[in-house]
């Protein structure tokens, strides 16, 4: 009796220590959100010295200072022309008030993901939460899931938000974040009509007064022929209309040539404003242009061929055709010059400048052979450095595009150490792999174009971007229809459905699957051409799966596993068994999907792939349990648990906690379910995703 009572006791005390241990675990999910991440600082370092619009300056920290008793957000709309500062005074401000904020400062340019005159703001919402260390695999697929992301993320924060290049105050609207002691400076160049926030003040950015423009001359050149020469210092700075993006060029082309009197260099200017008839600002970036160097000066001329708003050094490497070392050393002349501007992700040109790039371009080239030129190499390059990144990324795998050869003996390759270095490289070069497919396009070149979505794929895949993923994917089907090459028209329609019917999009996934299945019909016998029709077939298969056609996804994938078969396959037919076994067990087939999902595991192990064996494990496990083989599921969710944190991936580990939590609660241990079930909503919270309180089944 006293052994049974000491054994009670006994479980009371487990079942008080793992409630305790639940309590922390509820403590540590209340507060995972503010302590889990690094505080974000998204702006780029300061490298002028900023003095002018006091005006301005004291009317936003005034509204900062003032602002309580809202229910939102203070939101500061920088309205004005192109090229007058708002955007330096929106990061000033931020930088000038980020004390107030502690919890960091996003930033996000709308024109970098504006396609056609339209952001796709699902993308830039993404792009916020990436920026409060949200994993790309936990960013919801949809604009609605990826907003409650962001209020979640953003509740009860102090955070200022940079949006930058808005049009239209809808496209600002979501970027908002949830907290009312939050702050939000929108750039517009007109008054943004539509911009409905309970707290929002618009607050005009003028041209500089001469007084000023005077004043940021002399931080940017800091020279004595400025006192000497006040009048004509003066004249420079009215010529220039108060344009920030004019004097800083006026500023480092005064700096450049010491030895001349400035009444002498605003002569010149002058002369050219007589002669040409051209504004003194133009004439001012015509002396800038004029005095750089040849190498310097193309690229200069080349730059707008360029179809992203940063380019990087290897990148100008291609356009010129020429070493890295030369092409770093005319980026810096150019930015010495004030021509560019040198931001951490690469050197950014102003819109105004591209435009007097473009003329200088058609007055040295009126026929575009050097552009043209100059813009195969660099769709060449970034094709092949694609290609390469994804071969390293996704290993050896079904394409059918050609790997490039280099575009010339001093053009060096990317380096890709590590698997995660390409995924990376894919990530910062999207915006000009995306641009490089629409410029293969309409410049012909539409091998290239489809070429360049094969590895946008597995980048897609690893960073799911679905407007620009679907517009370049849409443009690789037109390129493949272009040239009638029948594998590409194939495979681009295989791509191009995945992300529709992952945006609900499934009518016009499956008319797209539905084509390629009809030209698959036309392959020839080849292991590549029974490859692809295999994979055609089991895209259909995933589509119907997707929306509950159980009968038809497991006709699909059983016609795509005996082609897999026929051509000795091995890893075809272990993807096509599980596929199978998963739908099995989604159907309630459950002896079915034991007996497929077993034998999909077996081979995994046989066949070494490890990721695989992780998979198949995991779903053999789920369906044993449902199978009431709870001891053999256990065993299972185990070792797929080690497995998961050894390869460090939390949304595994998340899956098999909700799994180990519904074995806790059919064996009746619910104070273990629970701490499962809470650990898992604690790692999900710290990753960034929508906690799930239900159980899995």
């Amino acid at each position: 009796m006293a052994e049974e009572t000491r054994n009670s006791l006994d479980g009371q005390a487990d079942v008080v220590v793992q409630a305790g241990r639940i309590g922390e675990l509820h403590h540590h999910l209340h507060n995972a959100v503010p302590s889990a991440q690094p505080v974000p600082f998204q702006l780029p370092p300061v490298l002028v010295r900023f003095e002018n619009r006091q005006a301005e300056q004291e009317r936003i920290t005034r509204a900062a200072e003032c602002h309580t008793d809202h229910a939102g957000p203070l939101v500061v709309a920088l309205t004005g022309i192109g090229g007058i500062g708002k955007t330096a005074l929106g990061f000033h401000m931020a930088r000038r008030l980020s004390d107030a904020y502690p919890d960091g400062v996003l930033y996000v340019d709308l024109d970098d993901l504006r396609r056609d005159g339209v952001v796709e703001v699902a993308d830039a919402v993404g792009d916020l939460l990436t920026g409060l260390g949200v994993a790309p695999e936990w960013l919801e697929r949809s604009l609605a899931g990826r907003s409650k992301q962001y209020w979640t993320r953003t509740r009860d924060k102090r955070l200022i938000v940079v949006v930058d290049n808005a049009r239209y105050g809808s496209e600002a609207v979501p970027l908002l974040p949830a907290s009312a002691g939050s702050l939000a400076i929108v750039t517009s160049q007109g008054v943004l009509y539509d911009l409905d926030a309970s707290a929002a003040i618009e607050v005009p950015v003028n041209p500089l007064t001469v007084d000023d423009a005077v004043r940021l001359l002399g931080n940017i050149v800091d020279d004595p022929r400025l006192s000497a020469e006040p009048e004509v210092l003066a004249d420079l700075a009215r010529g220039c209309g108060g344009l920030p993006a004019a004097l800083q060029v006026a500023g480092q082309w005064v700096r450049k040539y010491r030895r001349r009197s400035l009444s002498r260099l605003v002569g010149e200017l002058t002369a050219d404003l007589h002669e040409k008839g051209i504004p003194m600002v133009e004439a001012v970036w015509d002396a800038a242009y004029a005095g750089l160097g040849p190498e310097a000066a193309r690229l200069y001329r080349l730059l707008p061929q360029h179809p992203a708003p940063v380019v990087a050094a290897p990148a100008a490497a291609a356009l010129l055709g020429d070493g890295p070392g030369r092409a770093a050393d005319a980026l810096e002349e150019l930015e010495s010059s004030g021509l560019l501007e040198n931001r951490p992700e690469g050197y950014r040109m102003h819109d105004l400048l591209r435009g007097h790039a473009e003329r200088c371009a058609r007055e040295v080239d009126p026929e575009g052979e050097d552009r043209a030129g100059a813009r195969r190499s660099l769709i060449t390059w970034y094709r092949r450095q694609a290609a390469r990144a994804d071969l390293l990324a996704a290993g050896p795998r079904m394409t059918f595009a050609e790997l490039p050869g280099p575009i010339g003996p001093e053009v060096p390759d990317v380096e890709f150490p590590r698997k995660a270095d390409a995924l990376a490289w894919l990530e910062s070069q999207r915006l000009a792999l995306y641009g490089c497919v629409r410029l293969a396009f309409d410049t012909g070149l539409y091998d290239d174009a489809w070429a360049l979505c094969e590895p946008l794929w597995t980048h897609f895949l690893d960073h799911p971007h679905y407007a620009g993923a679907m517009d370049v994917f849409r443009t690789g089907v037109a390129a493949a229809d272009r040239l009638e090459d029948l594998p590409a028209m194939i495979r681009m329609r295989c791509q191009l459905a995945r992300p529709l019917w992952e945006q609900g999009q499934y009518d016009e996934a499956a008319q797209y699957l539905r084509h390629a299945l009809n030209a698959s019909q036309t392959l020839g016998e080849s292991l590549p051409e029974r490859k692809l029709t295999a994979s055609t077939v089991e895209f259909q298969g995933l589509l119907k799966q997707v929306t509950g056609d159980w009968s038809g996804a497991t006709a699909d994938f059983e016609a795509a596993r005996a082609i897999h078969a026929e051509i000795g396959n091995s890893y075809g037919v272990l993807l096509q068994t599980y596929l199978l076994g998963r739908t099995a067990l989604s159907r309630g087939d459950v002896e079915q999907a034991v007996l497929l999902l077993g034998k999909a595991h077996r081979m995994a192990r046989e066949q070494d792939r490890e990721r695989m064996t992780a998979r198949s494990g995991f779903e053999y496990g789920r369906a044993l349990r449902r199978a009431g083989r709870a001891a053999e599921a256990e065993d299972l969710a185990r070792a797929a648990l080690a497995g998961a944190r050894e390869r460090g991936s939390v949304t595994d580990e998340v899956r098999v906690l909700q799994e180990l939590a519904a074995l806790a609660d059919e064996r009746g241990e619910t104070v273990e379910a629970e701490r499962r079930r809470t650990e898992a909503r604690l790692l999900t919270v710290q990753a960034g995703g929508v906690p799930d309180s239900g159980q899995s089944s």
